[in-house]
């Protein structure tokens, strides 16, 4: 029997985590690092990418860059096909490329409806399905895509993307049904409110943060460093029989009307 603790030990094992030159993409590339992993990094600013390259590689870890637009079909499979030449074999695959735009859904255009989707559901997609023909050649791999609490639940002003989350939450569900049989195991994190770029308007808003606070049962704001061990289950071969499901770390936001 494999001792407990090291089923969570990512030694030996390739990450490409896309979006993660910054935020929840960062923290989780740190936290996958820190459990043995070696780190590709992804963006679409080189300078940035590079900058946070060299930031992680000061912290010791073993890391790469690879900059790439996660929703360009033709960039993703050259990008891909170099990761796995040049680096390694992707073992793990976190998709957490996204955006956010808010507004009345009746003020909503067209052209950000579709920069949103291609942003937060299309380079689920596009990327996953990327990497999962090379795992799928060694019948073995682990996707992890990243949802959110709008995965399950609406606020005014974030139709679409709700509307994408809630997408990127099926989508999970049908590449563990599709690729489960091949050795994949696909699952998703979904964060709550965290303190991000993104959302730094409304840890800002004085208002919106108190009404948040007295929301969570955990009463605070999730800090990225909140969605390693996730990151790492899912990553590791403890999850090893979870196939499909979304996790979500919330501080209790989806278990309270």
């Amino acid at each position: 029997m494999q001792p407990a603790l090291t089923q969570f030990d990512l030694s030996g094992k390739t990450a490409l985590i896309t979006g993660s030159s910054a935020g929840i993409g960062l923290a989780l590339a740190r936290g996958l690092a820190g459990a043995g992993a070696v780190i590709v990094l992804n963006g679409r600013n080189t300078d940035k990418l590079q900058a946070t390259a060299e930031k992680l590689r000061g912290e010791g870890a073993t890391v790469h860059a690879a900059a790439f637009d996660a929703s360009d079909a033709a960039a993703v499979a050259a990008a891909v096909a170099k990761v796995e030449a040049e680096i390694g074999a992707i073992d793990i695959l976190i998709n957490n490329a996204g955006m956010q735009r808010r507004a009345p859904l009746l003020d909503f255009t067209q052209e950000h409806w579709h920069e949103l989707m291609r942003t937060n559901l299309d380079s689920v997609f596009i990327v996953g399905q990327a990497v999962a023909r090379h795992m799928i050649e060694r019948q073995r791999g682990k996707i992890i895509n990243i949802c959110s609490v709008q995965s399950e639940l609406g606020r005014p002003g974030i139709a679409p993307y709700t509307a994408s989350k809630g997408a990127v939450k099926m989508l999970t569900k049908g590449m563990a049904i599709d690729w489960g049989p091949h050795g994949l195991q696909v699952n998703a994190i979904g964060p709550g409110y965290f303190k991000t770029e993104l959302n730094q308007a409304l840890v800002d808003n004085p208002e919106f943060s108190g009404w948040l606070i007295n929301r969570t049962p955990s009463r605070r704001w999730g800090d990225v460093e909140d969605l390693v061990g996730a990151a790492i289950f899912l990553a590791s071969d403890a999850s090893r029989f979870v196939n499909g499901h979304v996790l979500y770390v919330d501080g209790g936001v989806t278990a309270q009307l």
